[in-house]
């Protein structure tokens, strides 16, 4: 299964932008990449502060034929992105229910998931936020980013590549 990847330099959001792709398109399986996100999208409603440099990826796909519930795609999704970071960082990464990543207990990494419904399909969209080389100051919740941790900067292109490459294999098995 491939996933057709669109490269954005500025999006409000990358899950409304995959949300617009879904409805005007036949595509089942895309991938939007944004080097900029003004107004991204956090867990219960909140923004997800979005600094250029850093990763901001939606992943969507059709599940009509997948047979999970939607916290069992969470828990999935989470083990996905975990498995792109370790590629990077070789130690322990955390999963902080229901969809944080954490490293040294800080918040690298946040997934969103959103379903919708277009012509009787189901479609999952999986927005994912990463902490490359600035982290947001929230207040009690520390946070880190992999510039911090691994003192040298992950080049942004390859990250992304080996994203796309892991949801294709993962997706496909399912």
């Amino acid at each position: 299964m491939k996933i057709k990847k669109f490269n954005f330099k500025k999006v409000n959001s990358t899950n409304n932008t995959a949300i617009r792709i879904i409805d005007k398109s036949k595509i089942d399986y895309g991938m939007v990449v944004s080097e900029n996100q003004i107004n991204g999208k956090g867990q219960y409603g909140r923004n997800w502060i979005s600094y250029k440099g850093n990763l901001f990826v939606s992943i969507f796909y059709n599940i009509d034929n997948i047979n999970f519930s939607i916290k069992k795609f969470t828990k999935i999704n989470c083990l996905l992105v975990k498995e792109l970071i370790f590629k990077f960082f070789k130690k322990e990464i955390f999963l902080k229910s229901p969809n944080d990543l954490l490293i040294n207990k800080k918040k690298v990494c946040g997934i969103l998931q959103e379903t919708i419904l277009k012509d009787n399909k189901r479609f999952l969209i999986v927005g994912i936020g990463i902490n490359l080389i600035k982290s947001p100051n929230i207040k009690k919740y520390p946070t880190t980013n992999l510039l911090e941790i691994l003192n040298k900067k992950i080049d942004y292109k390859i990250m992304v590549n080996e994203l796309k490459l892991i949801f294709e294999k993962k997706i496909s098995k399912f």
